[in-house]
């Protein structure tokens, strides 16, 4: 059976899975900064798991199933930056020199994919939920962030957990999963043991603590100019000028700037989840995984908004999970059951394998082929299989 490790590029920390047939025995995480200064570090942590099989890599916005060994060298710079960041280096350079925590995420990303490829590991990345062909098309158009890997992977294991815990198959599993990390929020829909639907923390309609979540589009145009840095640092942090979640959820009983902003990040919790009642059906279940998730003050508002739906419980994860995150161990169930491991009937099931693209798919704004992400999109695109949704779309419109 395989050795994989499964690694969760966390906001606040790296975690590194690794799963021998399907049971954990590896566990490693880092603090994220600090995997920016020295990247080498992430490099020796996975070094110190010997013989895998496959590593599931910090997947971003998520492909398709992708292999490291497939992307070429010279080409694997614009290639990450490009498909799993959905940004351009000059944009992440700005928010280093700005101390932005975002951006060192980001930046710990692309270099320990670097230093990976230069070792030849075998790695691989992993979809999105907007890559999934589980999800009808129109509940895409000029989306990125159904949920990003982690999200994905967390919500895959989540499925697993479900099926475990009332001893049913896949195929019956219908539940929500509230996921509730340092940075972002995110709301996944299953129904039939796969996911129908999601949304990731930039699309959620309320603040997490380092993004404001979606924007009116009278708010992007009053700012004037928005870049990258902007969508990792306008969250609960900046605005109660908080350091961490715990300190931001201390100050809500005596800082009414506090108060506030939890009342409309819980608010958006709760609206998205109702939201997803229709799609799902019966709900058998809400899971709640991440980070704020597990603060009792954040879990008993949850509770008190959303227990008259069905049962809401935190998440187990798999059995013997000392340190890593529920999010690692989901990137580590992914990579066994592609290397066809105990999980191979999940993944299966789920459709990682046939799912298809990138998450600039489909953008149908027309001023976006237009931009320097844009113009990067298009010549690279022809790396992935098919043609993206948005080149058919406007060439369909082209012909007419």
């Amino acid at each position: 059976m395989p050795r994989v490790l499964g690694m969760d590029p966390g906001s606040k920390s790296i975690d590194i899975c690794g799963l021998c047939d399907g049971r954990i025995c590896f566990e490693k995480s880092i603090d994220t900064v600090e995997a920016s200064k020295n990247p080498l570090r992430v490099v020796e942590l996975v070094e110190g798991f010997p013989g895998v099989d496959l590593i599931a890599l910090p997947s971003g916005y998520g492909v398709e199933l992708t292999y490291l060994d497939h992307i070429e060298d010279n080409m694997l710079e614009d290639w990450y930056y490009t498909f799993i960041l959905a940004t351009t280096k000059e944009e992440i350079v700005e928010g280093l020199n700005r101390n932005n925590i975002g951006a060192f995420i980001y930046d710990a990303m692309g270099k320990i994919v670097r230093e990976l490829k230069k070792r030849r590991v075998r790695g691989i990345f992993i979809p999105a939920v907007i890559n999934l062909e589980t999800i009808p098309l129109h509940r895409k158009l000029n989306k990125i962030d159904m949920g990003t890997a982690d999200k994905l992977a967390v919500a895959v294991l989540g499925i697993h957990e479900v099926s475990q815990e009332h001893k049913i198959p896949y195929d019956r599993v219908n539940y929500i999963h509230v996921e509730m990390g340092f940075g972002y929020n995110a709301v996944i829909a299953v129904r039939n043991g796969v996911i129908v639907d999601g949304v990731g923390g930039t699309l959620m309609p309320g603040p997490a603590f380092l993004t404001s979540g979606a924007l009116d589009l009278e708010v992007v145009q009053a700012v004037g100019l928005f870049s990258k840095t902007d969508v990792f640092s306008t969250g609960c942090n900046v605005l109660t000028n908080t350091m961490s979640p715990e300190e931001f959820i201390s100050r809500i009983s005596e800082d009414p700037l506090a108060e506030i902003c939890f009342d409309a990040m819980i608010e958006s919790i709760v609206k998205t989840v109702y939201s997803m009642i229709p799609l799902v059906g019966e709900v058998r279940e809400i899971l709640l995984s991440g980070r704020v998730s597990r603060n009792p003050v954040v879990k008993d508002y949850i509770e008190d908004k959303l227990g008259d739906l069905t049962s809401i419980r935190a998440m187990k994860g798999l059995p013997d999970a000392s340190i890593v995150k529920e999010t690692a161990q989901g990137y580590a169930v992914i990579a066994d059951g592609i290397a066809g491991g105990v999980f191979k009937e999940l993944v299966d099931h789920v459709g990682i394998r046939s799912a298809r693209g990138t998450s600039l798919d489909y953008i149908v704004h027309p001023r976006f082929m237009k931009s320097k992400l844009g113009k990067k999109f298009a010549e690279l695109r022809r790396l992935m299989h098919g043609e993206a949704f948005n080149i058919r779309w406007w060439s369909s419109l082209g012909s007419n």
